[in-house]
C-alpha cells in the first residue's frame, strides 16, 4: 500500500435499503439478472466451464448481462463474444486484476477507450513476469484506471467469522486508496454463496460499506456454469495447488466453487442486500462496449499505388519477353479485388518480409492457396504461374466469402527467427506479436492430472495414460482399461475416467502459434493483451487463430521448413564444387533423370514424395514431367481416394480405359487430369462452366463440400 494513502468518507447513497424485496420469496424478481464476475477455464485451472457454456447457461436462466472476467486475461473473451451474439446476451468485457500491494479488483470496460486501457494494463502485468505469470503494483495500475469500473474483492480470509476487526481495518485502508483512484466508479464486490456464514459475511461487507462510503454490488465470482461441474472444479483446484483433492482442506478457497444461480435463487440469496443486486444491474447498464467496436487496421506504411507499381515491375521480371495478355487480365482482376477489399497493406507486408529474407540470403517460398494469385507470383511471394496451371484466384480471395487472405510463407528453419525478429524491430513490440495456440487437455494429459488429483496410484495412472490412444476420443472402452491391467469396475477408476471425459478439451495453457504474426497500424496491445512467450525475445497475443478469424484480424504465417535449409546448403555445395549458383527460380524444371529416379521410388529425402504411400504410388504412376508430380502428390490424399478417383485416373493414364468428357466445355476443365476431377480448383470451375456459378459462389460450394460433416450446407 502507498504510505500516503488516507481514508476519505463520502455520503452513502443507498444506506436506507435494508428490507427484503416483495418478490424475494415468491414470483420473479423485479430487476433483470446480471453477473459481474465470472471466471472461465481460460483462467487456467481456476474455473470449470468454457466461456460459451457460461453464456449459454446465463441465457437459459434468463440473465440479461454477464461479465467475463478472467484473471489478467482476455484469452476467452472472443469465444464468449461469439456465444453472446448467438443468444442475445449482453456481454461485459472485464478482467480480474491482482496487485502485489493493494489486493484484487474486477475491472470492467464500459467503452472502447476503457477497453484499450484494460488491454494495456494486462499487457503490462504479463510482460513484467515470466510466461504464464503476472506482476503488478497499485502504482503501476493507477495510470490505466481512467474510465474503468472497479469492484473491490475483499480477501476471503477477512470474511471468515474468526477474522478480527483489525484485519477489516487493513482492508478499509486499501479500499480507501482505490476510492481515491476510481471515485464513483468503485463498488465492493459482494459475494454470497448459499452457505451458513453468509449472514456473517454480509455484516462484514456492510461494515466496510458504512466506514468507507463505497456501496455494495452483487458479484459472486462464478467459476462453474452448473452444479455438475463442482467435482471437476475441485480437481482443477487440486492440480493448481499441486495436491490431491482429499488434501485441499484449508488450501482451497474458503467459499468453495461458485455456480451460476437462477434469478429466483439470486433474489433469495441477496434478500438481505437487495441494494447490492440493484447496483449490479446499474453497473451492467453502464457497460456499452462490444468487441464488434474494435477497429483493426493493417499497417499503412505502403499504398495501393505501391502495390500496383511493384506488381507490374515484378511481372516484367517474370515474363522478360513480354507479359501475356491473359496474365495482364488476371493481374488487373486481382488488383481490383485486392483494392476493393483493402488488402493492399497485407500483400505489401508479405512482400516486405520476402524481400528482407532474400536480401539476407534466406530461402523462402509462399505456399497454399496463395499460389492461385498472379499478384503473389509477380511479387515473388510464390513461384507458380497460376495462368500456366489455370488456377482460380477466388480459391485464395473471394468477395462472396468475405474472409481475409491467408498467405503462408516458408523460411529456412535455421534462419526463420531472423525474419520474426525483423518484424518486431520494424513495427515494435506494441504493434506486432505472434498469435497464440491454445494447448488443451487430451486423453493422456487429462488422465495424468485427474489421476494424481484423485489419488490413483502413480503406476496405475501411467499404465492407463500410456494405453490411451488419440482415436479413443473422450471415451475409454473397458477393453482398453483391461489391457492396462486395471479393473474397469473399480469405483475410483470409474470416477477418474468420468472426470477425464469432462476435462478433455479444456485449455491447459497458451502457447505460440507455429508462425502466425499479427501486425497493426496502431497499438496492438490496445486490441488484445500481449504476454511473454517461453522462448527468448518472443511475445504472444492472448488470442488464437480462431479468435482472430472471428474478429476479421489478419495474420501472416511465417513458417519454417527444414527442406529449404537443405536446399540452400545443396546450392552452396554445388557452387563450391564449381557448378552454377542456383536459386529456387533457376532450378531446371524438366530433367528426365529426376523423373526416372522418382518412377523407381528412389525418393527418400525428396520433399513431398518420400512417404510410404507416395513411394508405393510412384512406380505405378511413372511421372514424366512436373505436372505429373503435381497430380501424383494430390491423388494420394483422403479426398481422391475416398471419392474413387485414383483407379479411374490410373486406368486412363495407362490406356486401359477410354478418356471421355460430358461436354466440350467440361473438356477444357478436365483435360489435364484425363476427365477425372482431382483438384478443388476443378470443382470450382465445373460449377462455373456447368452450373453458371460466379467464381465466388463456386468457392462457397467448395467450402461447403469440404465441410460435409456439418449438415445443412448442401441440400
Amino acid at each position: 500500500m502507498p504510505e500516503n494513502s488516507h481514508r476519505k468518507r463520502r455520503p452513502h447513497p443507498f444506506k436506507e435499503e435494508r428490507s427484503c424485496p416483495e418478490t424475494a420469496r415468491s414470483g420473479p424478481p423485479r430487476l433483470p439478472c446480471v453477473e459481474l464476475h465470472c471466471l472461465t477455464n481460460f483462467s487456467f485451472l481456476q474455473a470449470a466451464s468454457h466461456p460459451d457454456e457460461l453464456i449459454l447457461q446465463a441465457a437459459r436462466l434468463g440473465y440479461r448481462s454477464v461479465a467475463i472476467t478472467d484473471r489478467h486475461s482476455l484469452a476467452g473473451i472472443v469465444r464468449a463474444h461469439v456465444a453472446a451474439k448467438s443468444c442475445n446476451i449482453h456481454l461485459i468485457v472485464g478482467a480480474e486484476i491482482q496487485t502485489e500491494d493493494a489486493g484484487s479488483l474486477v475491472l470492467l470496460a464500459p467503452d472502447a477507450q476503457a477497453y484499450a486501457h484494460l488491454s494495456r494494463l494486462i499487457t503490462l502485468s504479463r510482460r513484467q513476469a515470466p510466461k504464464g505469470q503476472f506482476r503488478l503494483t497499485c502504482r503501476e495500475l493507477s495510470p490505466w484506471a481512467r474510465g474503468l469500473l472497479a469492484l473491490f474483492l475483499v480477501p476471503e480470509k477477512l470474511l471468515l467469522p474468526e477474522a478480527g476487526a483489525d484485519k477489516l481495518k487493513e482492508a478499509l485502508e486499501t479500499l480507501t486508496f482505490w476510492q481515491e483512484l476510481f471515485e464513483d466508479r468503485l463498488w465492493i464486490a459482494t459475494s454470497l454463496n448459499c452457505g451458513p456464514s453468509d449472514q456473517a459475511r454480509l455484516r462484514r461487507y456492510r461494515w466496510l460499506e458504512e466506514h468507507s462510503g463505497v456501496p455494495l454490488a452483487a458479484a459472486r465470482g462464478v467459476d462453474a456454469h452448473s452444479e455438475e461441474r463442482r467435482p471437476l472444479r475441485d480437481v482443477l483446484q487440486a492440480v493448481h495447488l499441486g495436491c490431491q483433492v482429499s488434501e485441499l482442506g484449508q488450501r482451497a478457497p474458503a467459499s468453495g466453487p461458485r455456480v451460476m444461480l437462477s434469478p429466483e435463487e439470486l433474489c433469495l440469496l441477496y434478500h438481505r442486500a437487495p441494494d447490492a443486486l440493484r447496483r449490479s444491474v446499474e453497473i451492467a447498464e453502464r457497460c456499452h462496449f462490444s468487441l464488434d467496436e474494435l477497429c483493426y487496421e493493417y499497417p499503412r506504411e505502403a499504398t495501393a499505388r505501391d502495390l500496383r507499381a511493384l506488381t507490374w515491375a515484378g511481372a516484367a521480371e517474370r515474363w522478360p519477353r513480354g507479359i501475356p495478355q491473359s496474365a495482364r487480365n488476371l493481374i488487373e482482376h486481382e488488383l481490383k479485388l485486392i483494392e476493393e477489399m483493402q488488402y493492399e497493406g497485407y500483400f505489401l507486408t508479405v512482400y516486405d518480409l520476402v524481400h528482407f529474407a532474400r536480401s539476407r540470403g534466406i530461402l523462402c517460398q509462399g505456399r497454399g492457396s496463395a499460389a492461385n494469385s498472379v499478384v503473389c507470383y509477380a511479387l515473388g511471394i510464390t513461384a507458380i504461374d497460376p495462368d500456366r496451371f489455370n488456377l482460380l484466384f477466388e480459391r485464395f480471395i473471394s468477395k462472396d466469402r468475405n474472409e481475409p487472405p491467408d498467405i503462408d510463407v516458408d523460411f529456412e528453419h535455421e534462419r526463420r527467427e531472423e525474419v520474426i525478429q525483423y518484424i518486431y524491430e520494424r513495427y515494435g513490440r506494441s504493434r506486432a506479436a505472434m498469435a497464440a495456440t491454445v494447448i488443451s487437455y487430451r486423453g493422456r494429459s487429462a488422465v495424468r492430472d485427474v489421476g494424481r488429483a484423485l489419488g490413483l496410484a502413480l503406476d496405475q495412472t501411467e499404465r492407463l495414460a500410456k494405453n490411451l490412444h488419440y482415436w479413443d476420443g473422450a471415451d475409454l472402452a473397458d477393453e482398453r482399461i483391461r489391457e492396462a491391467g486395471l479393473d474397469p469396475k473399480d469405483p475410483l477408476l470409474r470416477r477418474v475416467m468420468a472426470l477425464v471425459k469432462e476435462l478433455q478439451g479444456f485449455p491447459r495453457h497458451l502457447s505460440q502459434h507455429v508462425g502466425g504474426m499479427i501486425i497493426t497500424q496502431g497499438r496492438l496491445d490496445e486490441l488484445c493483451p500481449i504476454e511473454n512467450a517461453s522462448m527468448k525475445d518472443r511475445t504472444v497475443l492472448q488470442w488464437d487463430k480462431d479468435d482472430l478469424d472471428a474478429l476479421g484480424i489478419l495474420k501472416i504465417d511465417c513458417l519454417s521448413l527444414g527442406m529449404l535449409t537443405a536446399i540452400r546448403k545443396a546450392f552452396e555445395l554445388i557452387a563450391q564444387a564449381g557448378g552454377r549458383r542456383y536459386d529456387l527460380a533457376s532450378i531446371p524444371a524438366e530433367v528426365p533423370a529426376v523423373y526416372s529416379m522418382a518412377s523407381r521410388a528412389d525418393t527418400i529425402g525428396v520433399f513431398q514424395i518420400e512417404s510410404r504411400a507416395q513411394m508405393a504410388m510412384l512406380p505405378r504412376f511413372k511421372p514424366r514431367c512436373f505436372y505429373d508430380l503435381v497430380i501424383e502428390v494430390a491423388i494420394v490424399r483422403p479426398g481422391p481416394i475416398q471419392g474413387g478417383m485414383v483407379h479411374p485416373y490410373l486406368r486412363r493414364r495407362a490406356g486401359q480405359e477410354e478418356v471421355s468428357y460430358p461436354s466440350a466445355d467440361l473438356r477444357t476443365v478436365l483435360h489435364k487430369t484425363l476427365g477425372v476431377p482431382i483438384f478443388q480448383e476443378q470443382v470450382m470451375k465445373l460449377a462455373v462452366v456447368a452450373a453458371g456459378f460466379t467464381p465466388g459462389e463456386a468457392d462457397l460450394l467448395r467450402r461447403a463440400m469440404g465441410a460435409w460433416r456439418r449438415p445443412g450446407l448442401i441440400g
